[in-house]
């Protein structure tokens, strides 16, 4: 039986994936990367936002196509759309034999086999069990030299327009030992770079050990052989703690770059958003943070178009991005999701509006980037690299202040040939976009 998977929607979802991966590999399906060779198909699906929606319900039904046309036999849904839409996706897709939710993802072979056998009786895994180990090989599918490391599971936090916590449930932090076990692992399989995620990062171990262990976390991990870089994802303004600052300061592995969601700056609407920050708040913790580490790099996502933002508080934000405080910025639209407080607010800012103030915060976040990057030029920067473009004969690379899918890149021109993975010492000489051009 040949296997073709599909993971789509964030980072936490692909942890989850390459887990799934190793469980049917070691059960004895064979993985192929061409659908119309598969007989078994595994679409990890997304919910998040109404586009992620969109994107996971195209995919089935595109799979499903292959029942009637290819040798397909089997085409089963998992992840947070699965978890979210059970019911809905067994009916308006008839051709989906299994469905397996966000909390069972160890169950993937049992549910297989169900389906195989065309097992009426267990069509749909979708339990709420909450595991205290959550420790499982992976089958790495991304870059071999980085890897993420979810180290929590759920959110507690209920922000007004999110369907995690729904979908996902209640924050639980991973034990440090299963995640040393597991970052151990991925080590020995040749990965440098730890990007640390979860729905929040910041409260780490408040409930398993009582306090934030994040940074207790972060000191185990760097004393791992083999990681050179640990990077910080989805970093909640409020949790940031003096502790995970002074970590910042002691810890050489831990790459000065912190990812900081905010979502707004105008009072009213983070209260609307259910925010646990005000405006003030958030200036407090970046100037402090700026203070504190000058090289620092700050990533934050902001929402345009939130129900009942006026003009004024758009104003308001835009006014914030303008200031230069934020180094790199991600923009999402409103999306409405059913079954959040946020769907039923009111007045719900017009699609094409949201679009038009989403495109004004990127213009102005585009403008400082552009300015800071032409300001690099003849900067030494340690490069990790992630590859070699041949049609333009430079290598591709990243430094500190960029994560991987989500921030620019460097192309580095060179002599000698390198090799991915590795880290080099590069003369930054321009700059193209978002991207910076160097030599080594």
């Amino acid at each position: 039986m040949k296997l073709f998977f599909i993971s789509l929607g964030c980072d936490k979802n692909l942890v989850d994936s390459e887990k799934m991966l190793r469980e049917l590999k070691d059960s004895g399906i064979e993985i192929t990367e061409d659908e119309y060779q598969a007989d078994i198909c595994i679409v990890n699906t997304c919910c998040f936002i109404g586009d992620a929606k969109q994107e996971s319900i195209e995919t089935l039904l595109t799979m499903a196509g292959l029942k009637k046309t290819a040798r397909l036999k089997v085409l089963i849904a998992a992840g947070c759309l699965a978890q979210r839409y059970k019911d809905e996706i067994l009916k308006e897709i008839p051709e989906v034999d299994g469905v397996l939710g966000t909390f069972n993802c160890e169950r993937i072979v049992t549910l297989l086999n169900s389906c195989i056998k065309a097992d009426d009786g267990l069509k749909v895994i979708t339990d709420e069990v909450y595991r205290e180990s959550q420790y499982r090989r992976r089958l790495k599918s991304d870059l071999e030299h980085y890897s993420y490391l979810k180290i929590a599971e759920g959110c507690d936090k209920r922000c007004t327009y999110c369907i995690i916590p729904y979908v996902r449930g209640r924050y639980r932090s991973f034990p440090i030992e299963d995640l040393v076990k597991e970052a151990e692992e991925l080590a020995g399989n040749g990965v440098n770079e730890l990007i640390l995620i979860a729905q929040e990062t910041t409260i780490y171990g408040t409930d398993l050990y009582g306090h934030k262990a994040i940074a207790e976390l972060i000191h185990e991990l760097a004393a791992i052989d083999g990681i050179s870089w640990i990077r910080l994802m989805y970093c909640y303004p409020e949790e940031v703690s003096d502790e995970l600052i002074e970590c910042f300061k002691q810890e050489k592995k831990l790459v000065r770059y912190i990812d900081l969601p905010i979502q707004h700056i105008s009072d009213p609407v983070l209260k609307r958003m259910g925010r646990r920050t005000t405006g003030k708040d958030i200036r407090n913790i970046i100037f402090k943070l700026k203070k504190e580490l000058p090289d620092l790099i700050i990533r934050t996502s902001l929402i345009s178009g939130f129900p009942g933002e006026t003009e004024e508080e758009f104003e308001e934000l835009l006014s914030f991005v303008k200031e230069g405080c934020l180094d790199r910025v991600g923009v999402f639209t409103f999306s409405r999701e059913e079954g959040t407080p946020a769907y039923a607010m009111k007045p719900q800012i017009r699609k094409n509006i949201r679009e038009q103030r989403r495109k004004k915060l990127m213009l102005a976040q585009q403008e400082i980037v552009f300015d800071k990057n032409s300001s690099m030029n003849g900067r030494e920067l340690t490069v990790c690299i992630d590859g070699y473009l041949p049609d333009e004969g430079v290598y591709i690379g990243r430094s500190y202040m960029d994560a991987p899918g989500i921030d620019g890149c460097i192309f580095l021109k060179c002599d000698r040939e390198l090799i991915t993975g590795t880290f080099v010492t590069a003369t930054i000489s321009g700059a193209r976009g978002y991207d910076l051009l160097g030599s080594c």
